[in-house]
């Protein structure tokens, strides 16, 4: 079962970003995967994204956790979801870092995607509406690869909260 949570990035993109890209979170940076943009570059392509927007907002970006129930995946199939996952919600407009962590005894994955679109200059809007399509998105493919969802109301002890 994988449970997400997002939040916005006001101030710190690049140092978000070399967090997230930690080789020895990373499996030697083997689990990490961009689109649009370099990992090694994403805070600048961002801010060269945000400068062409109208509309900017006050986010840098939006990073997204996406948290595996200990031993149901693998960093692999961990990996390959999150990336299904990125691509459906994120619709192939915004530039994104996607990597895998390993360090604990949870397999889980970092999204951060640009706040600005590089295909039409609009900022992305964050809500419960959004929220809730991205972990609708998420249980679907977690079920699709045979993995197990919290069932709101039937999983005594377990929450997306927690």
């Amino acid at each position: 079962m994988a449970v997400t949570k997002t939040h916005p990035i006001k101030s710190t993109l690049k140092a978000a970003i070399d967090y997230i890209c930690n080789p020895e979170k990373t499996n030697g940076k083997l689990l990490v995967s961009a689109h649009g943009c370099a990992a090694e570059t994403a805070d600048i392509e961002f801010s060269w994204t945000r400068r062409h927007a109208i509309d900017k907002g006050t986010n840098l970006g939006r990073h997204l956790i996406q948290a595996f129930q200990p031993g149901e995946v693998t960093p692999e199939q961990a990996h390959e979801i999150g990336m299904e996952l990125a691509k459906e919600i994120l619709g192939g407009k915004y530039e994104f870092i996607l990597t895998t962590h390993i360090d604990k005894d949870h397999v889980h994955n970092h999204l951060i995607f640009n706040a600005v679109s590089f295909a039409d200059h609009k900022h992305y809007h964050s809500n419960k509406r959004s929220y809730h399509y991205i972990r609708r998105t998420s249980d679907r493919l977690c079920k699709e690869h045979g993995l197990s969802v919290i069932i709101p109301g039937q999983d005594k002890g377990k929450s997306y909260i927690e």
